[in-house]
This record gives C-alpha cells, sequence and structure tokens, in this order.
C-alpha cells in the first residue's frame, strides 16, 4: 500500500508490504530523475541479507556504516560525507539509507549536509525504522550528552517500508520495534483487544499513517502536535543512552520506548492529569504487544535526570508528554521531585533494585 506525506511543499509516499523494494529504481526515477550516481548507507550484517539485491537504475556505490546506534557520531558523517565527495556526487545524484532507525537518521543527515542538502530514499530495514525513524524529515547524529542533539529537518524522497526485512530479523528486534506501534496505539487510544486481530502489516501501516497525518500538520515542530510523537521518549531516551554505555546490545529502542511509556503513565497519575485507568490501559497495550516495559537494571534517578533535562525538547526544565482527562498533552515544567518519586514508586515494575 502507498501512503501519503502530505506536505504543502516536499509531500513524498510511503510505501509498505511485502516485497516493495524491488520498485526501487523505478521510484528514483520518478523523484529524482537528474540523479546519475547514488550512494547506499547501509551496515556490514544488512549487506549480507538475502533481501539487499537493489537494483537502482543508475550507477551505485555502497557505504558500510558501524551497526546500530555506534553509528551515529560526526566522525561518522565526516567520513560519509568525504567519501562522497571523492566519487564525486552532485547536487542532482542522491542516497540511499538502508537500514534501522539509526541508518535512516544517519544516512538522511549526512544527505542533508553534503552539499547543503541532496536527495535522500530511505529504505526501512526495521520495524521502529518503518514506522517513525524514516517518516517525517527528522535526521540526526548523538553527542555524548544525548541523543540526536545535532542534526536537520530534511525530507526524504520516498520511503520504502518492505517487511521481506522484517522477516529475516530475530524475534527480539520484531518486538522490539513494535515499541513505536505500541505508542501510535495508545496515541490513536485504539483498543487493547484489537492488537491480536491485525496484522504486522496492518500494525505498520497504521502507525505509517498515524505519523504521516501529524508530520503533514506540524513538519517542523512549531505547533506543538509532533511533539506528542515523543510519547514515552523522554525517559526512554535517557534510559536508552545510559543502556548504550554500559552494552549496545542491553536495550533496543522501541523496547526504551515501552518503558517510557509505562512511566510516563505513571508519572501522570502523580501529577493528578490522569486516572488508574489510564495507566492499565497502557500497561494492557504494551503487554499486548509483547514488550516487558521493564529496565535491564535499575538506573540511578539522578543520572536519568541529567540526561533528560538536556532532552532537546526540553526548554530549560523538564518536559514530557503526558496522558491527561483532556487528551494527550506536551507538560512542561515538570517537578524534579515528582519524576524521583514517581521512579521510586516503580520499584518492582520497571526495575528491581
Amino acid at each position: 500500500m502507498r501512503i501519503p506525506v502530505a506536505l504543502a511543499d516536499a509531500p513524498y509516499d510511503v510505501h509498505v508490504g511485502y516485497g516493495v523494494r524491488s520498485t526501487i529504481g523505478a521510484l528514483i526515477a520518478d523523484v529524482a530523475p537528474k540523479a546519475q550516481v547514488a550512494v547506499i548507507i547501509t551496515s556490514p550484517s544488512l549487506r549480507q541479507q538475502p533481501w539487499f539485491d537493489f537494483d537502482l537504475g543508475i550507477e551505485t556505490h555502497v557505504l558500510e556504516v558501524p551497526e546500530g546506534e555506534s553509528a551515529k557520531s560526526l566522525a561518522t558523517v565526516a567520513s560519509l560525507c568525504e567519501s562522497m565527495a571523492t566519487l564525486g556526487l552532485s547536487r542532482h545524484d542522491l542516497v540511499v539509507g538502508v537500514g534501522g532507525g539509526a541508518t535512516t537518521d544517519l544516512a538522511g543527515f549526512a544527505a542533508a549536509v553534503y552539499l547543503r542538502g541532496i536527495a535522500v530514499v530511505h529504505v526501512a530495514t526495521s520495524i521502529a525504522g518503518q514506522v517513525d525513524a524514516a517518516i517525517g524529515g527528522k535526521t540526526g547524529a548523538n553527542l555524548a550528552a544525548g541523543k540526536n542533539l545535532v542534526g536537520a529537518f530534511h525530507q526524504p524522497r520516498a520511503v520504502i517500508c518492505d517487511l521481506d526485512t522484517v522477516v529475516t530479523l530475530s524475534d527480539r528486534e520484531r518486538r522490539g520495534g513494535l515499541g513505536e506501534v505500541a505508542k501510535c496505539w495508545l496515541l490513536d487510544r485504539r483498543p487493547v483487544e484489537t492488537i491480536a486481530l491485525t496484522s504486522l502489516e496492518e500494525q505498520v501501516a497504521m502507525a505509517v499513517q498515524f505519523k504521516a497525518t501529524i508530520v503533514a500538520e506540524d513538519e517542523f515542530e512549531t505547533t506543538g502536535r509532533r511533539a506528542l510523537l515523543n510519547y514515552g521518549h523522554t525517559l526512554g531516551h535517557a534510559v536508552e543512552l545510559l543502556a548504550l554505555e554500559r552494552d549496545r546490545d542491553l536495550l533496543r529502542h522501541g523496547e526504551a520506548v515501552a518503558i517510557g511509556l509505562r512511566f510516563a503513565a505513571r508519572l501522570a497519575l502523580t501529577l493528578g492529569l490522569c486516572g488508574e485507568e489510564e495507566v492499565a490501559y497502557t500497561d494492557e497495550v504494551v503487554d499486548a504487544f509483547g514488550l516487558s516495559g521493564t529496565l535491564p537494571y535499575a538506573m540511578s534517578i539522578d543520572d536519568l535526570l541529567a540526561i533528560m533535562a538536556r532532552d532537546k525538547k526540553a526548554h530549560h526544565n523538564l518536559t514530557f508528554v503526558l496522558a491527561t482527562t483532556e487528551g494527550i498533552r506536551v507538560v512542561p515544567d515538570v517537578p524534579a521531585d515528582a519524576v524521583r518519586s514517581t521512579y521510586a514508586s516503580c520499584e518492582g515494575v520497571l526495575y528491581v533494585s
């Protein structure tokens, strides 16, 4: 199926289904007709997958980057740009990001800054990448201080979400990616009981459609509407960063989001913004998607608060997306004491000390 991202200045389509990667040559001819050279940015392990059989229809080079979040450094961006310059890519040429959310973030950022911006097409190969990172034009790299603290808005010309790539993932990778789907399910207030009745393709399409609609309404996150997509991410990004520092395989992005969603519901309850039913609903959705929503180890709240205070969504305060009796809202100026007390109350739920 083809889902439009109806931006006023640069609309594009997200292609969802099994085998849709086979259309990439025709797609590139349509969305980047002057391109003569392309670079595919991907990881060594993905390049070895049986589905890595792209025919772009133009001269193609493959640039390999490290696996996962470890690739999202300014050093890697600089290396990619040097390679693109050596290959002689012009402003008419393009980048194709093939990978999960980390790879599409990185590829999009390199495309945004090389020659002040060239075309990019994303082939998202993880569920988290398909329903979130590859859509909407947010690109970025990490700093030691936090995730995605440097980046640019740079919309792709097209996004391909080929579910053949998901089939080759481990059970943990597939399940972990569903954290972003669970987030959209909660934002869209869908009933828990219908989760078991929807196929993976339908779940991905639902989340893609939800994000596409919000991005079209608030491309540059200026009205606050798009910020709702950060539900579960304030704490989620903090725990993801701490886990990454210890072991890059300790926690997947979607698993961190699931933890953040469960915490956000409890924080909203602490602040009197919602009732116990919201916590129950959130837990039921997270559980139904097969996500534990628990930390891999007990993390220091002081360490987590230090990271959350630097979050790019904050404005010199603690900002969360939280459920309220009037719907899910962006809530600024959340007291640190409320975060501390909520986290303490989560012992035995989100973590064991």
